[in-house]
């Protein structure tokens, strides 16, 4: 055990109106662990109280936790959790705690998630390369995660801000150290410039490279940089722009399609179609921020429908919950959602 349960008793005094109130006294072993768990002045603790409106006051290496019995038990599995990942040598910020209270409040809500157990600990997917290890932080970033790791074809798809692009660059890189795959191949239709990209100066690579900066951001925080622009001159690392990927064969690579939903259905089917031996391929996109020209169908929002329940192609579709950048991001992301909604049912209803 992580933490040790010192005190556990049901509370009519506490200052939750719930009726099933719960309050208990979690000691963790290691002092040191312990402040860094609770955090600089508490803040963590102070985080658990306002996700999942509890109190949680720590004396020494003890926290005292009081509220409503589901929400303490989420609490106590957080707590667990990130004691256990500073044990093994990580380290906890706030976005970390974030991630481990939407674990733990999925643990009750979603039984059927794989991952997790009732009233247990918490298991959550991770990434690991030489330089970084990330952990998923919602219940579809691990989702997502393991589909990666058991699907030939995975569709990620939903609001910016969800790690969907991330994690797939992630993955990448992750198959590339464990040599499952021989280079990765980073594509993204460049709608802005119509894909006209001889008008953009220098060379292929120059072209590109501002349609693909959410890609190479992602690929230097898992593989140092030296070894980023040696891969890149090697060939192990392949900028693709999907204009120019008709004819070939990708073999024995991770191919990852960003922003697909700029894609139009010939240009869709024409990527799918270069899968090849031992290959893996990952499409992301958000299907309500589609810039082609009006009266163009999405490519992705197209083969979202055509290729349910083909075997080996995984769907993982992420929510303004999973956003894991600033709160009012996520807050920004259901209100657009609300009205893309709405536009689309007036549209169907002119139609």
């Amino acid at each position: 055990m992580n933490a040790s349960e010192v005190v556990t008793s049901p509370s009519r005094n506490s200052k939750t109106a719930a009726t099933d109130a719960n309050h208990f006294i979690l000691t963790f072993e290691n002092n040191r662990h312990a402040s860094e768990l609770f955090g600089q002045f508490d803040q963590n603790l102070k985080l658990l109280e306002q996700r999942l409106h509890i109190e949680a006051r720590a004396r020494g290496n003890s926290v005292s936790i009081t509220g409503e019995l589901n929400a303490t038990h989420q609490a106590r599995r957080a707590l667990d959790y990130l004691y256990a990942r500073l044990q093994s040598g990580g380290t906890v910020e706030a976005s970390d705690v974030e991630g481990a209270i939407r674990m733990a409040v999925a643990a009750d809500d979603q039984l059927t998630l794989p991952t997790m157990e009732r009233k247990a600990r918490l298991s959550m997917a991770q990434i690991s390369t030489r330089k970084k290890t990330i952990v998923a932080r919602t219940p579809t970033q691990d989702a997502y995660m393991r589909a990666l790791e058991r699907s030939e074809l995975v569709f990620g798809v939903g609001p910016a801000g969800t790690g969907k692009t991330y994690l797939a660059v992630a993955h990448a890189a992750q198959l590339l150290e464990r040599g499952a795959v021989d280079r990765i191949i980073l594509s993204r239709p460049a709608v802005e410039a119509g894909e006209r990209l001889g008008f953009l100066p220098g060379d292929m690579k120059e072209k590109v490279d501002p349609y693909l900066r959410p890609l190479y951001d992602a690929l230097y925080d898992m593989i140092p940089g030296d070894k980023v622009e040696r891969a890149i001159t090697a060939g192990v690392i392949e900028i693709a722009p999907l204009a120019f990927m008709r004819g070939r064969t990708l073999a024995n690579a991770a191919v990852i399609l960003d922003e697909a939903q700029n894609t139009t259905s010939m240009q869709m089917k024409m990527f799918l179609t270069r899968l090849g031996e031992n290959a893996r391929m990952i499409v992301t996109g958000d299907p309500s921020q589609v810039d082609l020209p009006r009266g163009v169908k999405s490519g992705l929002v197209e083969a979202l429908q055509i290729l349910r329940g083909v075997e080996g192609v995984s769907f993982v579709q992420f929510k303004d919950t999973d956003v894991v950048r600033h709160p009012l991001v996520g807050r920004i992301v259901k209100a657009y959602d609300a009205q893309y909604e709405d536009q689309q049912g007036s549209e169907q209803a002119q139609a």
